[in-house]
């Protein structure tokens, strides 16, 4: 009754702003950090430094989830929730392609590198692009489904 459908879904994923990608410690012991990404061919494609331990991590264990989120009041709440794996990508037509849509994406949010401390720059020069695989069933909610005459009412 309040699970979005698959295409739903994914205008879900692609409508959101942020997500959330959760990695596994060596120990077992997950981390959530925000991520900013794209869609693409229902995967999540993003970009991190090379040297981050979000990466180390993926090397480590590809097994991850992805989640976005919105609305503030329970009647709004929405979300889409991903389990699956993280690949590297290294084919260059596809690092180019998700290059162009995150620089797209985000164009507006992102402070110019020349204002950036230059160790900041160095860092972010050196990226390494990810995606995310889902596997299985994708976990969805919309709460506005099950009272639908709530939705957008201060009641």
């Amino acid at each position: 009754m309040i699970r979005l459908t698959e295409d739903e879904a994914w205008a879900e994923i692609a409508a959101a702003h942020t997500g959330i990608l959760t990695t596994l410690r060596r120990d077992g012991m997950p981390i959530a950090l925000p991520v900013w990404f794209v869609p693409q061919d229902r995967t999540v494609a993003m970009r991190t430094p090379a040297a981050t331990k979000k990466l180390a991590r993926v090397r480590n264990d590809p097994r991850a989830s992805f989640l976005v989120e919105s609305g503030e009041r329970w009647v709004d709440l929405r979300a889409v929730h991903l389990t699956g794996r993280v690949e590297i990508v290294s084919d260059e037509p596809a690092i180019r392609r998700i290059e162009e849509a995150i620089d797209t994406k985000y164009a507006a949010f992102r402070p110019p590198s020349a204002g950036l401390p230059e160790a900041t720059q160095r860092r972010y020069a050196n990226s390494v692009y990810m995606r995310f695989v889902p596997e299985g069933r994708i976990l969805t909610w919309d709460n506005s489904r099950i009272t639908p005459g709530l939705r957008g009412s201060r009641a």
